[in-house]
């Protein structure tokens, strides 16, 4: 009996005492081929560079990254982020470039109790009414900066504009979130054709933009279609009579090969981000010039992102001692983080995306003669996307 007695104690002992793993593994889903490829390989260079950063580890813990490729396929990121849930068995999984790849992937890993942290995607969906007690985002919802450019229109005293966007999940938030805000009129929208096989010829719309006798034009389009649009807008000689405002079009993916083809009207161009290059904080100057070091080139907005989501999660990690089996103490240590390296302090709202500063962008040519972007003022301060009040958690 006493025998007895001793091992059911001893066995209680050991079930109460966390078992500590002895490395923290994060699935990162992106897209790494594809023309988009140019996106997802600066989010995969900025999060090796974080690990980098941090020495490998997480407080004790080694770090573990599995790499995903989503080809630029809703159905594809869902087999991948199954993959990483089920076969890895990932403690998070991050990444995500694209809303409509975020909304098809979300469930095979929140439904297997697995955090799940966009690095930038912010569909309204997740922010509202289909937010998740285990999904974070470390970027913005995407209605956010399209809010703040049209603030920025309305302080320019533009009257009217022509907006144009991809057809898919994010195009659509973004240019609801543009004319949310201006006050002006719309005189007319185009959503274009995305996927594997995107639009990349816009001399049809860029016509019906010149003929709607529109002061300004805005834009979205992430990527090549970016690149493709500029150079099409600049040679259609619109530049002369509408002035261009655009959302995550004009970046550090975009603006080498602007800069080699010489299409200099997308200097003093502006636009709307959370983050710039020139962004003052130890952190952020640091990441930049070793990205710059390391690639040559300077990082993007999406790169940043990714930088921040790994040290989101180390936070978090180091706050809870490394027992990752406690996922109260996880959720509410990231619930709780108030400050991202790239972006500086910022707040979790209570839809677990962050509250943040917008900064108005200008286009510029650096030090050396190369094309970067430089914050002209701050358009909100820590802004909480409109979503959140739409979220029960």
């Amino acid at each position: 009996m006493k025998k007895s007695f001793i091992s059911a104690a001893l066995a209680a002992t050991m079930m109460a005492t966390p078992v500590l793993a002895d490395s923290v593994k994060i699935g990162f889903v992106t897209t790494l081929t594809t023309p988009a490829a140019v996106i997802g390989n600066d989010m995969k260079n900025a999060a090796e560079l974080a690990v980098e950063h941090m020495g490998g580890k997480m407080g004790n813990l080694d770090v573990e990254v599995i790499f995903e490729d989503d080809g630029f396929k809703p159905e594809i990121g869902k087999q991948k982020a199954e993959k990483l849930v089920k076969q890895d068995e990932v403690n998070f999984v991050t990444g995500f470039i694209w809303s409509h790849v975020l909304l098809a992937s979300s469930r095979a890993v929140l439904d297997a109790d697995t955090f799940l942290i966009s690095a930038n995607a912010g569909p309204s969906q997740l922010a509202g009414k289909r937010c998740d007690k285990n999904f974070f985002s470390v970027s913005w919802q995407n209605d956010q900066t399209p809010m703040a450019l049209g603030e920025v229109l309305n302080q320019n005293g533009v009257k009217s504009v022509y907006i144009m966007a991809p057809n898919y999940a994010a195009g659509k938030d973004m240019a609801a979130g543009v004319e949310r805000t201006f006050r002006g009129e719309i005189k007319g929208k185009d959503l274009t054709k995305w996927g594997k096989d995107a639009q990349l010829d816009f001399s049809a719309e860029l016509a019906k933009a010149k003929a709607s006798g529109a002061e300004a034009i805005w834009v979205f389009y992430p990527g090549k279609a970016g690149g493709a649009f500029i150079k099409q807008f600049e040679q259609a000689g619109l530049g002369e009579s509408m002035k261009l405002y655009t959302v995550f079009t004009v970046d550090a993916l975009s603006l080498p090969r602007l800069q080699e083809g010489g299409l200099t009207g997308v200097l003093g161009s502006f636009a709307t981000q959370t983050w710039s290059p020139d962004l003052d904080t130890p952190e952020n100057k640091k990441f930049v010039a070793d990205y710059k070091a390391k690639h040559g080139e300077y990082p993007s907005f999406y790169g940043a992102q990714s930088y921040d989501a790994m040290f989101f999660i180390k936070q978090a990690v180091e706050k809870v001692g490394g027992n990752l089996a406690d996922k109260d103490a996880l959720r509410k240590a990231m619930e709780e983080v108030t400050y991202l390296p790239t972006r500086g302090n910022i707040k979790i709202g209570n839809n677990h995306f962050p509250i943040s500063n917008l900064y108005l962008r200008e286009t510029v040519a650096d030090a050396d003669g190369k094309w970067t972007t430089k914050i002209v003022s701050t358009v909100y301060d820590m802004h909480q996307d409109v979503y959140a009040s739409e979220c029960k958690m």
